[in-house]
């Protein structure tokens, strides 16, 4: 979202991903700017299984001012990219609810307090909490059923255009997580990351047996040129995010890489393809 107030002040870098996909917890002891004092244990040693990773949850939107949800924030291919980050993760992922099929009604922080005195506490905490952020607008009351309605999702969303591809892109990452065995197992010792600073980049390779996938995602609003060093073979794509089957502006990828110990791709703005490699014999 590029937001740099209040906690977003400590996250956004590319290095700040690749960190969570390794190892879990982002910050390990480094200095925190938002919190003005180092901050963090390392997570290195605990295992995958003991993660659960998301884009967003209830109280990422719910403590927002206005409840807004990424797929409102954010462009429809990069709404893709979030839950391709997630999903093909070595951990294990949470979707908020209506996020599978980009909801855009808010989920706002409502209450149903009888003490006035607590209400008017809320209300003040509330207002006191997004000091430290720059969003505009009016604070919504908690307290207001309006904020209650306003929050409820729309399902019938999943039926129409960008929605209804959307659910059907959620289904099929399921899918391919499910049936890929390099993708199902939870383990951040089976991956090797490689960050692409100047491409806004980030490969990763995950394997499990003989079963081997790499997952490649591009974080530029424009086409880059990758060259990611990979075990020789032949690759073979099997989802690209940017395919016009998911309302993409059309893949650049190439339908197979042939690796020699590297292989170069094209990869569209704000997208990510999977390649799994094809067993020899």
């Amino acid at each position: 979202t590029k937001e740099t107030s209040g906690y977003y002040a400590d996250f956004g870098g590319l290095d700040h991903l690749e960190r969570a996909i390794a190892e879990g917890f982002v910050y390990a002891g480094q200095y925190s700017y938002y919190r003005g004092r180092c901050h963090g244990m390392s997570s290195a040693d605990l295992a995958a299984d003991r993660f659960i990773v998301f884009s967003q949850n209830h109280d990422q939107i719910g403590n927002r001012m206005l409840g807004t949800r990424l797929a409102s924030m954010v462009s429809f291919e990069s709404a893709k990219l979030a839950a391709g980050v997630v999903l093909l993760s070595p951990f294990i992922p949470l979707l908020f609810m209506g996020q599978e099929y980009a909801e855009t009604a808010p989920f706002l922080y409502f209450v149903s307090h009888t003490d006035p005195e607590l209400v008017r506490a809320v209300r003040e905490g509330r207002k006191e909490e997004f000091a430290a952020f720059a969003w505009q607008g009016e604070l919504p009351d908690p307290q207001a059923e309006e904020s209650f309605l306003q929050s409820k999702l729309n399902p019938s969303l999943r039926n129409t255009g960008s929605h209804r591809a959307m659910l059907e892109f959620y289904r099929t990452l399921i899918g391919l997580r499910k049936s890929t065995g390099a993708l199902a197992v939870l383990d951040k010792n089976s991956l090797e990351l490689s960050r692409f600073d100047d491409s806004l980049s980030l490969a990763m390779r995950r394997w499990a047996q003989q079963d081997q996938a790499l997952v490649v995602f591009g974080f530029s609003e424009s086409e880059q040129t990758i060259q990611v060093a990979l075990p020789p073979g032949t690759w073979s794509k099997t989802l690209d995010s940017a395919d016009e089957e998911w309302m993409g502006p059309g893949s650049t990828a190439p339908e197979h890489l042939e690796s020699n110990g590297a292989a170069t791709l094209q990869l569209c703005g704000e997208s990510f393809v999977v390649y799994r490699l094809k067993a020899s014999g």
